[in-house]
């Protein structure tokens, strides 16, 4: 995008005070082609803008979309990484696998990262409370109604500035343990991040606001008792020092910061164990106060207290309805890494961009 047709650096700025969630998106995208003849081709970076399409649209109607959500961080050196991209590239394959589609590459996940970053860097927050969400996204593009797969693809990877989904230091938030509906069923999608799942979950969303909460707990399709989800988020329970979160059962997503968070508890000396547990359970748990927190986990939440639980079956609190010792030190732990804090032990940051002598440095 030529120089003049950028918003200024005042204007910038200004959006970017209070950006709400998905509402400030940057100057450029990355688009990629997929065809069965010639496999991916035509990868270009291009301004953001509307687009095109045909109304017949396989990915429209028949919902061939996957996509991903991962972040990027500036570094104390002025360099910018994103946090577990190889492992955000490799379920984004997962999925489109599910959903047969085409599989891109992760050099080419990668790469696609790294050209947007370095087309629209400037939009990469110093501030510690913000960061550059990357979006990739792949949808099936034939212009036809036939009910089969398609055979054309489109990749696009978006980029926005956003502060966490619930907002810096936000109390606890309030939940609907949600028995009226189910996100995914064995043998489903639900471990795949497809936008089918996200639209299905839109009525209980609805639901749990009704309620007076702000994020819908999911519990198991068949039963409608085992906690599973939060939102689109994965929930773990504390016991003191000692982590309970269900275990994938493939109806669950494999959350990528749930999986950080499994590796930095050991780490912190807390045991963890991935086992199920009802809602029943949680409710008589928090009675006893054998509970002490709960918190959810994900990209854009980052880790997130849960304070309070509402049901057709009442309401209860866990531990005084405040964040809770665990989920305070695991979220110091994993922000730590994210943003170069402290020492990467486990190869998480991908660095998308090298360091940049005029910005400012940490200390």
């Amino acid at each position: 995008m030529p120089a003049e047709k950028r918003i200024s650096d005042a204007e910038l700025a200004a959006r970017v005070v209070r950006p709400a969630f998905g509402e400030v998106l940057t100057e450029h995208m990355v688009s990629v082609q997929w065809s069965a003849e010639q496999g991916w081709h035509q990868a270009e970076i291009v301004p953001y803008a509307p687009m095109l399409i045909d109304p017949a649209m396989v990915g429209l109607h028949y919902g061939q979309v996957v996509f991903e959500g991962l972040k990027a961080y500036r570094q104390p050196d002025g360099s910018v990484a994103a946090f577990r991209a190889v492992d955000h590239a490799r379920r984004f394959q997962r999925s489109a696998t599910r959903l047969a589609m085409p599989e891109p590459p992760v050099e080419l996940f990668l790469d696609a990262l790294a050209e947007l970053v370095a087309a629209d860097r400037r939009w990469v927050p110093e501030d510690d409370t913000k960061s550059l969400y990357l979006r990739p996204i792949l949808y099936a593009t034939d212009p036809s109604l036939a009910l089969r797969p398609g055979t054309r693809y489109r990749l696009l990877v978006l980029a926005m500035v956003t502060e966490t989904f619930f907002g810096e230091g936000a109390p606890p938030v309030s939940v609907w343990a949600s028995t009226r509906y189910a996100r995914a069923a064995r043998g489903g999608t639900g471990e795949a991040k497809c936008a089918g799942n996200y639209a299905g979950g839109f009525v209980a969303q609805v639901e749990a606001v009704e309620h007076g909460c702000r994020q819908v707990v999911w519990l198991d399709a068949a039963e409608h008792t085992w906690v599973e989800e939060m939102g689109g988020m994965n929930i773990f329970f504390g016991y003191g020092d000692h982590l309970v979160t269900p275990p994938l059962s493939g109806t669950l997503l494999p959350g990528i910061t749930r999986s950080s968070v499994l590796t930095l508890a050991t780490e912190l000396g807390m045991t963890v164990e991935e086992r199920m547990l009802s809602l029943a359970q949680w409710r008589a748990d928090c009675a006893s106060h054998a509970m002490t927190e709960a918190f959810a986990c994900g990209t854009a939440a980052v880790i997130t207290p849960v304070g309070h639980v509402a049901a057709e079956s009442g309401e209860f609190r866990i531990g005084d309805g405040r964040p809770g010792p665990a989920a305070a030190r695991l979220r110091t732990a994993l922000v730590g890494v994210q943003r170069g804090r402290v020492p990467d032990r486990h190869g998480w940051r991908h660095e998308l961009a090298g360091p940049d002598p005029a910005a400012r440095t940490h200390a």
